[in-house]
């Protein structure tokens, strides 16, 4: 797995993290544990995805997405779902 591919997989993971917290405070809302575990990862994903589009270019293609420069990026291959994750070995296989 490349460089790209393991930023993308951790945008990922803490996007799943974020939204699974994300459900859970909607029935456990005072739940000041899942409150500040949802600010850190929302803090960790919001730092991932910048890091991630100044390095490799946008993840989205308007309205989130920071257009660098006089070029047009998002065009630029491979998009974020075109990522082929098939060269990683399946989890716990070594």
């Amino acid at each position: 797995m490349n460089n790209r591919q393991s930023a993308l997989l951790r945008i990922m993971e803490l996007e799943f993290a974020a939204i699974d917290l994300n459900l859970f405070l909607d029935t456990h809302p005072d739940d000041s544990c899942a409150l500040t575990d949802f600010a850190a990862v929302s803090q960790e994903l919001m730092k991932a995805k910048a890091e991630f589009e100044a390095r490799y270019g946008p993840l989205m293609n308007f309205g989130f997405g920071l257009n660098q420069g006089n070029t047009w990026r998002w065009i630029e291959s491979p998009w974020p779902w075109e990522v082929n994750f098939n060269d990683c070995k399946p989890y716990g296989e070594e």
